[in-house]
């Protein structure tokens, strides 16, 4: 079948996939999917250019606030039953390419994207290890040393999994196995990879196995000696201050006449949640020393503070409360100032 002919296919069948996973049709997901693959459509494009792009769409619906988490999380269901599904019908060849470990940092539970590199490299005759969400990292580095792969895919979609992260790209490089790093939590250009020592970064699944099955492993000149922020002092005592800091900003926030004081149990949960959220992108800003992070979330955050009714201005009063508190923390109270000045431009600049 030619290119053509199955971009066409994929194009056709990508918007009736969506419905079927967003409506937790596993059945008709599965069928249809199944159906295009004995249609001759190859399984490598139908995890590539179908199942992965509808899962970068679901996470859009959930942002825009038009598809619930409940939803999301159905469909995300419905995409790993289907993968298994591909998996199972597919005749990968025979394993004679090397061996690839493949597993999400510590934290990091959006295995999807890592699922789908495994299944790909299978089906190209490598030898894949799926270790799946959340690999603690003193365990992934005796699975290494006990299996002796030639490659390990590293998976972290968000910056906040990055310390975790560092620690076994440095266990990998010591035992002189190559790392590629993907995902966008190392960055939209891979420059937290290079950073904290991967040997190749890729942003998606696709170009991670592009990258492999070409060999071009190192991408990255010799990295460089860790920069002196991330032996400072300031990321430890934030993650030790943590609990008692973010129980003291929601109470502020409780009683200092804020709208959140007028809010229900749950409403104040997710308040205390998206506290904890702020609080953990600033730990991996102050990291990398790279306020990006720590920007953008604030304004995705304002962004889809909006689209679910809360006005930005309550995520300006808690960086405000926020960084009253870290004022003995020079560089953490830097970037929450600039956090504020980014959510007050978003408080002014959205719809009314």
């Amino acid at each position: 079948m030619s290119d053509l002919t199955v971009g066409r296919d994929l194009n056709l069948a990508s918007e009736l996939y969506l419905e079927r996973i967003g409506e937790a049709d596993e059945q008709g997901a599965v069928d249809m999917v199944l159906g295009l693959l004995d249609d001759g459509v190859p399984a490598g494009g139908l995890l590539l250019r179908l199942i992965a792009p509808a899962q970068r769409r679901v996470g859009e619906l959930w942002a825009a606030d038009e598809w619930s988490v409940a939803r999301e999380h159905a469909a995300t269901a419905v995409s790993e039953a289907v993968v298994s599904a591909v998996a199972r019908r597919a005749r990968p060849r025979r394993p004679a390419r090397g061996r690839v470990t493949v597993a999400c940092a510590e934290g990091e539970y959006h295995a999807l994207p890592a699922r789908l590199l495994s299944e790909v490299l299978r089906l190209r005759g490598w030898r894949v290890d799926f270790l799946g969400a959340s690999v603690p990292g003193p365990h992934l580095i005796t699975y290494v040393h006990q299996t002796g792969p030639d490659l390990v895919a590293l998976s972290c979609t968000l910056p906040t999994r990055l310390p975790r992260a560092h620690a076994v790209l440095t266990a990998c490089r010591s035992a002189g196995v190559p790392v590629l790093a993907g995902g966008a939590g190392f960055g939209s250009d891979g420059r937290f990879a290079r950073l904290l020592g991967a040997d190749g970064w890729a942003p998606t699944a696709d170009v991670a196995a592009e990258v492999i099955e070409a060999g071009r492993l190192p991408s990255f000149p010799t990295p460089p000696d860790s920069p002196a922020h991330i032996a400072d002092e300031e990321c430890a005592e934030l993650l030790r201050r943590r609990p008692e800091l973010l129980a003291g900003v929601l109470e502020a926030l409780v009683c200092g006449g804020s709208s959140i004081s007028a809010h229900d149990d749950r409403q104040r949960e997710n308040t205390a949640e998206n506290l904890g959220h702020i609080a953990d992108f600033l730990c991996a800003a102050l990291y990398v020393d790279d306020m990006a992070i720590f920007g953008d979330f604030i304004a995705w955050t304002c962004a889809v503070s909006r689209a679910r009714g809360a006005p930005p201005e309550s995520v300006v009063t808690g960086l405000r409360i926020l960084s009253d508190r870290l004022r003995d923390l020079p560089r953490a109270h830097h970037f929450l100032t600039e956090g504020i000045r980014v959510a007050q431009t978003a408080a002014a600049n959205g719809p009314r």
